[in-house]
């Protein structure tokens, strides 16, 4: 990976559903014949689609999201073939947290983000955040990145050991932590230890910095664009679809 809140954490114009701050999108459409199940394309990638299960910021199954499936425009699919050949080399697979969402999906969101009542997933997700800055801090937004159908959430799966690889953070965070910079510089690859950017302290390791920059490093060479507020959040730079959102579900 990301309204006001999940416009923050998923924006579009607004943040992409998952906390950044994107152009805005305008016309809303059903049509998918321009999307494939990315298993299709990158047969060998994992997923693990929190928001059709309860383990995610909201805690429950997110609207929109009718099958545990990952869907992309054709164009961004094939572009994330190449980015799954290269890690692969490097003994990794990828694994996908979210991709397309439906529009639907960050309604529910921002529903969610309104409703200062509900802290059920805050200590997974939000601990050192008060809930009702979610919208003023972009967490959460009425438009996203992602409903344009180019953008991925995901990180990497280790092959020898197994397990997925030690990011030093869980899939949306709320919070500096998540950051790409984070204790480290993201365009030349230098780990800095510096954790000032935490309001607790919270810091990574050279490796966790290391292994986010290994995942960075093979999404832009494969041309997809980072999120400077999301580790996990890339999308293809040359999207098929800028100016357009969609509403189909995900199945």
């Amino acid at each position: 990976m990301l309204v006001a809140i999940l416009a923050i954490i998923c924006g579009a114009g607004v943040l992409t559903c998952c906390g950044h701050k994107e152009d805005p999108v305008v016309l809303p459409t059903e049509d998918s014949s321009a999307f494939v199940t990315i298993t299709d394309v990158v047969p060998d990638v994992i997923m693990e689609i929190r928001y059709y299960g309860t383990y995610n910021f909201v805690g429950a199954r997110i609207d929109g999201y009718e099958e545990p499936t990952a869907l992309l425009t054709k164009k961004a699919a094939e572009a994330l073939k190449a980015v799954s050949d290269a890690v692969m080399a490097q003994g990794f697979r990828l694994k996908i947290y979210d991709a397309y969402r439906p529009q639907k999906g960050v309604d529910h969101f921002v529903r969610w983000a309104a409703d200062l009542s509900d802290t059920m997933m805050k200590t997974y997700f939000y601990p050192d955040l008060d809930k009702s800055v979610l919208f003023e801090q972009e967490y959460i937004m009425e438009k996203s990145g992602h409903t344009r159908g180019s953008t991925v959430d995901l990180t990497l799966f280790d092959m020898t050991t197994e397990k997925e690889v030690d990011m030093g953070g869980t899939f949306d965070w709320f919070g500096p932590e998540s950051h790409p910079d984070f204790c480290g510089n993201p365009e030349t690859g230098e780990y800095t230890g510096n954790n000032s950017a935490s309001p607790v302290g919270r810091s990574i390791t050279q490796q966790q910095f290391k292994n986010r920059m290994i995942l960075r490093k093979a999404m832009l060479d494969h041309g997809f664009k980072p999120l400077d507020s999301e580790w996990w959040h890339f999308t293809l730079r040359d999207e098929p679809f800028p100016d357009t959102y969609f509403t189909f579900p995900v199945k």
